[in-house]
């Protein structure tokens, strides 16, 4: 039996959770269509996606065309939620890409579009909700073919559009008009059918070119139009035999080295975590011993593999397919399971959330309770970055945006009994050393304090160690750099046992020491060498290293000085050229920069730069500037820094610099 995994994806509305049941009721593999808006459906199994009527978590759910096992996901609309989508994309074998028949093409459905065919994921088009007013679906084609992609292929007609009557009627062989079009499309990437269509057209019987239209669709060269009505089940037959004629089984060999990808996690109601794995490689059955995000070994204790209903249940996964996976200890979204999939360095693309808020208990004492849901839900989703400030008794949580951030805070309230509350989102920025800058601690010595009123003339090192290094500035984007350049006897290899693993633990602690700057923000872009160190046999321990690096990190960083940088993205518009110069002056006003302007066929394509900070606001006027037709897509475009009155952040603890208050910090945390 071959197994399709296959995603569903869509703007926000469009219908994509509608075309989710009713594909698994039309399957059979259920008895009754559930419904979004009273929350019966089978693929929001969260409480709060039932409420609010929207996908939040990706889910998967069974069932079977022919020979064809399909394991369908159902992914997030909302722009808030694209790196829960970006996830799901590595791991699909083909997609359903839902557009309504009214508003057409939406600034998430190209969003969508591309991130599909820059994955090379096989895509039919559904063109829904063909029975409602205004909709036209030779409308939508148009958009389609002008914003998307040129290689849309109708497979059938719409009678009485916009309609109760509406009727989706597929092509057939005597569909003359069809087949010619058919042959046009195939033959823009195929010599042998422009010269068969040259010579005679009619040497090319509709079968033939059926087969090819699935050869180009899988390697995505074309994409197969559908027309129809979720609600009403309109179509959706057609869809179905299509999935099965046009879109391959997922490839793999069962015999390889284990090689998979976890995209989900979930949590039971004991608390222990459920990975959801789609494996790409080899065969993994319970007990076995597997390396998990390239790190320690885990052994599966139960595995549930999706299978269609009827199907028999079991518990051994092999290459194509998606399970359930308990078992595999303090397993992370995004971890290989055994070695990494191929090419699953490239596929991460949206960048990380550069926006963040405080988050607080509305009643104190479930402050704990909260850091320690928080770090649930952040298992869920790793780009919620959950920090702790302990000296203020804070916690900070990453965002995408203001929706993300009502959902947390309902999913705080529902799932762990914790009312939430935000303070205002602020911009994530980071900094960068301004020159070189030196430090060093000896022993037991007294070294003068440069920094009047912060210490006492003379400070006294007060750990059982020595260290000295150089901080210094490094190409932008290229991240911390750790390197040690001392002798080998300077080393103590009591505590490390060698070199590497001494280098390695360093390494670690310089990077925690630049997690929070001059200004509080994460430093980056650096160079550090450590030029020196020094111990004292047996008395110095892990610790004292651990700690003495904050300390001569700081001050090294403070002789450095630092740029604090905000984040930008870089846009890429596409709206209608006559509203171009409103958009590019609205662009202009919020301190954007134009890299790029390209027109064609009444559409204006913008590149540009823009703080994160303004994106939002471009957003939300876009729609009334560009007639609702405006796409935006964003990617992360870098730092610059900012010139006068940089923004600072709250520290999590006293700064090293302001020793006597760090180091009585250090002895309350022990």
């Amino acid at each position: 039996m071959r197994t399709l995994n296959l995603g569903i994806l869509a703007h926000v509305d469009a219908g994509k959770t509608t075309l989710s049941e009713r594909l698994l009721y039309t399957a059979g593999a259920i008895d009754d269509v559930g419904s979004v808006d009273a929350g019966t459906t089978q693929t929001d199994s969260l409480e709060l996606e039932r409420e609010r009527g929207i996908t939040i978590r990706s889910a998967v759910a069974s069932f079977l065309v022919g020979d064809l096992a399909v394991n369908l996901v159902d992914t997030p609309g909302h722009p808030d939620f694209i790196a829960e989508v970006e996830r799901v994309l590595g791991v699909l074998d083909g997609a359903i890409l839902v557009v309504s028949a009214v508003e057409g093409v939406q600034p998430q459905t190209a969003l969508l579009f591309r991130a599909l065919q820059r994955l090379h994921v096989p895509t039919l088009v559904f063109v829904n909700k063909i029975d409602r007013a205004g909709a036209d679906p030779e409308r939508v084609v148009g958009e389609l073919r002008r914003r998307l992609a040129p290689g849309m292929v109708p497979m059938g007609t719409v009678r009485d559009a916009g309609s109760r009557a509406a009727a989706a009627e597929p092509s057939t062989a005597a569909d003359d008009a069809h087949g010619t079009a058919l042959t046009e499309t195939l033959a823009e990437h195929d010599e042998a059918i422009l010269h068969s269509y040259v010579g005679d057209e009619a040497a090319l019987p509709f079968e033939a070119l059926r087969q090819q239209l699935a050869i180009q669709t899988r390697r995505g060269l074309v994409h197969p139009v559908f027309y129809g009505s979720a609600a009403r089940g309109t179509g959706v037959d057609a869809l179905l035999a299509g999935v099965d004629e046009l879109l391959a089984g997922s490839t793999g060999d069962p015999d390889a080295p284990l090689s998979g990808r976890v995209f989900k996690i979930e949590r039971t109601a004991s608390g222990e975590r459920v990975a959801y794995v789609r494996l790409f490689a080899g065969t993994l059955r319970p007990r076995q011993r597997v390396q998990v995000g390239g790190g320690e070994e885990a052994k599966p204790t139960s595995i549930r593999v999706f299978a269609p209903t009827g199907a028999p249940r079991r518990d051994v996964l092999t290459a194509g397919e998606m399970a359930t996976v308990r078992g595999l200890g303090a397993v992370r979204v995004g971890d290989a399971i055994g070695e990494p999939p191929p090419g699953a360095e490239a596929s991460p693309r949206f960048p990380r959330p550069a926006l963040e808020a405080v988050v607080f208990a509305v009643r104190p004492e479930e402050q704990g309770s909260l850091r320690a849901a928080l770090n649930q839900l952040a298992e869920q989703d790793p780009l919620i970055d959950v920090r702790q400030d302990d000296h203020r008794h804070e916690i900070s949580v990453s965002l995408y945006g203001e929706v993300q951030k009502e959902v947390i805070g309902a999913t705080l309230e529902r799932d762990f009994g914790i009312a939430a509350d935000f303070r205002e989102t602020t911009t994530v920025c980071i900094e960068r050393p301004a020159r070189i800058g030196e430090a060093d601690e000896i022993i037991h010595a007294k070294t003068k304090s440069n920094v009047t009123g912060r210490s006492s003339p003379f400070s006294t090192n007060p750990f059982i160690a020595t260290l000295a290094l150089r901080i210094e500035p490094a190409p932008a984007g290229s991240g911390i750099e750790v390197r040690t350049d001392v002798e080998i006897k300077l080393v103590p290899l009591y505590l490390f046992h060698t070199v590497e693993t001494f280098q390695q633990q360093v390494d670690g602690y310089v990077r925690e020491a630049l997690a929070e700057g001059l200004a509080g923000w994460p430093v980056t872009d650096c160079r550090v060498t450590i030029t020196d160190c020094g111990y004292r046999s047996p008395e110095t321990s892990a610790a004292d290293y651990r700690r003495l690096t904050q300390l001569v990190v700081a001050t090294a960083l403070e002789r450095a000085g630092t740029w604090v940088c905000e984040p930008l993205a870089d846009l890429s518009l596409e709206l209608p050229s006559s509203t171009a110069q409103a958009v590019l002056a609205v662009l202009g006003r919020l301190g954007g920069r134009v890299t790029g302007q390209f027109s064609a066929n009444g559409l204006s394509r913008v590149s540009a730069v823009l703080p994160v900070a303004r994106v939002r606001v471009l957003q939300r006027q876009l729609p009334g500037l560009s007639m609702g037709e405006g796409i935006l897509e964003t990617r992360f475009g870098g730092y610059q820094p900012i010139g006068e009155h940089p923004p600072t952040r709250p520290r999590s603890s006293p700064s090293p610099l302001e020793r006597d208050a760090w180091l009585a910090s250090l002895t309350k945390r022990g």
